[in-house]
């Protein structure tokens, strides 16, 4: 019979690490999906394709207290299609992630858009917003911000919203084909030295 010790000894082996230990992979947000709107229900089909994961502190910006970058700083794609079922066409744009912050399920994340289909060429060089929730055993969820957010100038005039680093709305749209994944990570302190 085996004892105790030789037991645990196996299952901390086989867990990879003791309970309690830090685990210090990357947060990560994976996976492609389509979803519906919540709201102007149409026969279009719009899906989003994540491939990004933290990197903190490695996107240093030229403001006082930002030398070392962000807590937040992360790298990736993301790729978007707009099925318009009216116009029989696909539009695409594809976005290079510069921050994410996650939670449990959750993430957050930005990316500057690189390339765009002509119908989206508005968006090239700006910076969008999304929002991931992985349900588990429930359904996926995302937010965008182009669909839900908008701005007021001082002169009080409304236009698109001008999208800061890791703001997105929440995750508004149901997932109905295909699956998000988020792996969640601690945001972290400057390395020793920064």
């Amino acid at each position: 019979m085996l004892g105790w010790g030789i037991v645990a000894a196996a299952v901390i082996a086989a867990a990879g690490a003791p309970a309690g230990a830090a685990d210090r992979s990357p947060a990560r947000v994976t996976g492609s999906a389509e979803f519906a709107l919540p709201y102007g229900q149409d026969d279009d089909v719009r899906s989003f394709a994540f491939d990004v994961r933290s990197v903190p502190y490695s996107r240093p910006i030229p403001l006082p207290g930002g030398e070392n970058g962000s807590p937040a700083d992360a790298t990736g794609t993301v790729r978007v299609a707009h099925r318009l079922a009216t116009q029989g066409i696909t539009v695409r744009f594809e976005a290079a992630v510069d921050c994410m912050i996650t939670s449990p399920g959750h993430a957050t994340l930005t990316a500057i858009v690189t390339r765009a289909d002509e119908q989206a060429s508005d968006f090239l060089g700006k910076r969008v917003g999304f929002s991931v929730q992985d349900g588990g055993r429930n359904p996926d969820r995302v937010g965008f911000t182009w669909s839900a957010s908008a701005d007021q100038n001082e002169a009080g005039q409304w236009g698109p919203a001008r999208v800061g680093t890791c703001l997105a709305p929440a995750a508004f749209a149901t997932v109905t084909h295909g699956d998000y994944r988020v792996r969640h990570a601690e945001l972290t302190a400057p390395p020793a030295g920064n």
